[in-house]
């Protein structure tokens, strides 16, 4: 036997052993659920890479177990070297990337883009460290408290978020965690105590695993409304979210909508008070660059005019219709001019006003306020720093942050005069007008001419004057689409045959409902992809496609359109009639066509499943849902394990026997005493005559004959017969039987009552 053992020391034995270390798998195991939140794609590389490194890492903590003065060296130029690689791939990352790694370590990876070597470095950083504390708690001091801390680490990182961990992740991460804890558990050995075999435990405990799952499938799990309070108020997360979201929705010049993909986070940052969900609006942006599918912000977007005094009018959204009127009723020759005669001193009907207050609910400063859609005025706030407005109706602080409770009280239209049918007949008369831009030139004059101290005409004025300089400077920009010619011909068959331009935009709105386009909250695009793979490819995404579309199709379409960002107010708070929260979960984009005639009228071609949109917050089910929803494969697996368990000794038995009768006598006899050994769990360096003491000790089995023969043909060299192969098959099987029956003998003797005292 002793040669048996000596061919446990060879290189390959090692390799087994080591390439197989359960301490690796494991350790590998929670670095893949961690880097899954990162970048899901690249999880199986990262666990490849995990694996080959931590192999080597581990040689490397061996070799300091046996040697603490080089091995502290060793340790001092490991962490050495793998702090400079972080570090390095941090430096790269941060070329071009608006924020450090650190604070893209603690922001929600869904609203930000990928960085590759941001990953590359938390990712070795992370390796280090699981390696050595799951390394140290379990081969050099076992602490099952400290374990348990490392078990959670994975759990945290998604908790930050508000996301909830694959469900194949759960539970492989917690049969692997009792796994380790039993097989590395220091046990002690005393007269009421015995220890039980390593191979033992394992099987004992994966079958435990195994039934755990089971059930855990099967019975029905309670409905629970989870309460964050206490892990909000140990991790401060409330706040950290305020400050990480501001970061993203400040008032800035570029926009990816990185920030709308799949964001989980259900932290409150504004309660709106209004009479139905809309619409708010945070930020536009005007240019749209196809090679990096990415929008910046033009003059139009960030010049701003700031106030000190309310009510703020905004009026840049309505009520042009009414000045070209009243320029008509004052000026006969500009009304014949444009043929407006029949027109003159006539006013759309406008919906009643309503209130909506937005509330801060930020605890670190915010700089952009929500906007809601329709949007008139800033009647009063009691915020104390000074206000300002943009020539795109974002309102934002121009000096300090807004905090807790701070109230904006904005006054809006509900809805749009052209859904009413003469009222959208007035507008659509602007849209078939070739001089549009010069008529407003002209109406402005007219207005400013024929001065009256009334603050009617005051604010028609200011109507046409804030038009006049948008259609003469900013047209161009609005109405760029790159020239696609692709996206040109299919606005042309969206809109042909339509002369409105409130029905073209409907139009565009609507043919996303209607040609099999799919909202995806989960789908990440290819680096190289832009809006026309969104329009003819891959037909799938989020707010931010369906929003770049519309844009570039109305522009197509000669309507001029620009791109926003905000939130989407759907959230009723239960029990408050009228108060709507607002969370990052609920950040949207959506278009703003101009319609002439009448000014900026919202969009929403992601209606085509707006239900989505609604249902943010619960798209993804919870994990005890997703346990349920996993029964019956768990069930197929667990029944599977089981019955494994059950007949593999007797699958292994026979399969010995069907093997052993085609070996030679030599290796035949060699066999068997190989199989009893491990069968009655005789570690390889005991002697063949040392087996046999054990085996007759534990089951009066009786298998001297064949320890006899396997001497004679190791040690001796003698040349075994077939009647000594039938000889130690014969002893194989009383042995083997011997030990099921010594085993059952075991069970009746705990089980019965002098068993149990």
């Amino acid at each position: 036997m002793t040669d048996t053992a000596n061919k446990n020391q060879g290189l390959k034995p090692f390799l087994l052993r080591t390439l197989a270390d359960p301490v690796l798998l494991y350790t590998v195991l929670l670095m893949m659920a961690i880097m899954y939140h990162y970048r899901s794609s690249l999880t199986f590389a990262y666990g490849v890479a995990s694996y080959f490194i931590g192999w080597g890492v581990f040689r490397i903590f061996d070799f300091v177990n046996k040697h603490h003065i080089l091995g502290f060296f060793a340790c001092i130029l490991l962490y050495g070297f793998s702090g400079y690689a972080a570090l390095h791939e941090m430096e790269v990352g941060a070329e071009k990337y608006p924020i450090t790694w650190s604070l893209w370590f603690f922001t929600p990876q869904d609203s930000l883009k990928y960085n590759k070597w941001y990953t590359v470095a938390l990712f070795i950083l992370f390796l280090v460290f699981m390696l050595s504390v799951v390394y140290y708690f379990t081969r050099v001091r076992y602490r099952i408290f400290m374990s348990f801390l490392i078990f959670i680490i994975p759990f945290t990182i998604y908790g930050k978020e508000y996301q909830k961990m694959p469900i194949g992740f759960i539970i492989a991460l917690a049969m692997g965690y009792t796994l380790m804890m039993v097989n590395f558990r220091q046990l002690s050995e005393t007269p009421k105590e015995k220890i039980v075999n390593k191979p033992e435990v394992w099987k004992s405990v994966a079958v435990f695993m195994m039934i755990f799952a089971l059930l855990s499938t099967l019975f029905p799990k309670p409905t629970v409304e989870e309460d964050r309070t206490i892990l909000e108020s140990l991790i401060n997360a409330e706040a950290l979210t305020d400050r990480l979201n501001q970061m993203l929705d400040v008032f800035r010049d570029t926009s990816d909508g990185e920030q709308f993909r799949s964001r989980q986070s259900n932290v409150i940052h504004y309660v709106v008070q209004a009479d139905q969900p809309m619409r708010m609006k945070t930020a536009t942006f005007s240019s749209y660059d196809f090679e990096k599918d990415s929008w910046q912000a033009s003059d139009l977007d960030t010049h701003y005019k700031t106030y000190e005094e309310y009510p703020i009018p905004i009026d840049f959204s309505t009520e042009v219709a009414d000045a070209v009127f009243a320029a008509a009723q004052l000026d006969a020759d500009f009304a014949k001019k444009y043929g407006l005669e029949e027109y003159a001193g006539r006013k759309l009907t406008y919906p009643e006003k309503k209130n909506a207050t937005v509330i801060s609910r930020i605890n670190f400063g915010g700089e952009t306020v929500p906007v809601p859609e329709g949007v008139t005025s800033l009647e009063s706030t009691n915020f104390k720093g000074i206000l300002a407005v943009s020539r795109a109706a974002a309102v934002f602080t121009d000096d300090e942050n807004y905090y807790m409770n701070d109230e904006f009280r904005f006054k809006y239209l509900p809805y749009t005069p052209l859904i009413n049918k003469e009222d959208k007949a007035l507008v659509d008369m602007f849209g078939k007008m070739d001089n549009y831009s010069e008529m407003l030139d002209d109406a402005f004059a007219v207005l400013d001419d024929v001065w009256r101290p009334d603050d009617e005409t005051k604010h028609l004025r200011k109507i046409l004057d804030a038009n006049c300089a948008f259609y003469d400077t900013y047209t161009d920009i609005l109405l760029d689409y790159n020239d696609d010619q692709r996206i040109y011909d299919l606005a042309q068959q969206i809109t042909a045959g339509l002369d409105s331009e409130y029905d073209k935009a409907k139009a565009i709105e609507w043919y996303f409902v209607t040609n099999d386009y799919i909202y995806d909250l989960d789908y990440r695009k290819a680096p190289d992809e832009n809006v026309d793979d969104f329009l003819f490819n891959t037909k799938t995404g989020v707010c931010v496609e369906y929003a770049t579309a519309m844009v570039m199709l109305a522009r197509a379409a000669g309507i001029p359109a620009r791109y926003c960002e905000g939130y989407l107010m759907n959230q009723e708070i239960e029990g408050s009639r009228g108060y709507y929260a607002i969370s990052a979960n609920d950040g949207h984009a959506f278009p703003e066509l101009y319609i002439r005639g009448y000014g900026w009228v919202t969009f929403e071609p992601t209606m085509s499943n707006v239900e989505n949109l609604a249902a943010k917050n619960t798209e993804k089910s919870s994990t005890t849902d997703m346990l349920q929803n996993a029964g019956y494969v768990l069930l197929a697996i667990a029944a599977a394990m089981l019955l494994l368990f059950v007949v593999m000794p007797f699958l292994m038995h026979k399969l010995f026997i069907l093997i052993n009768r085609k070996r030679s006598p030599d290796a035949a006899v060699a066999a068997v005493i190989h199989r009893l050994c491990k069968l009655y769990g005789i570690p390889p360096t005991n002697t063949a005559d040392e087996a046999c003491e054990i085996i007759h000790a534990a089951s009066e089995a009786d298998i001297s004959a064949t320890a006899r023969l396997f001497n004679k043909s190791v040690y001796g060299e003698i040349p075994m017969t077939e009647a000594d192969k039938a000889k130690a098959m014969e002893d194989y099987l009383a042995a083997y039987e011997a030990l099921r029956e010594s085993k059952k003998k075991k069970r009746k003797l705990k089980r019965s009552p002098q068993g149990g005292n």
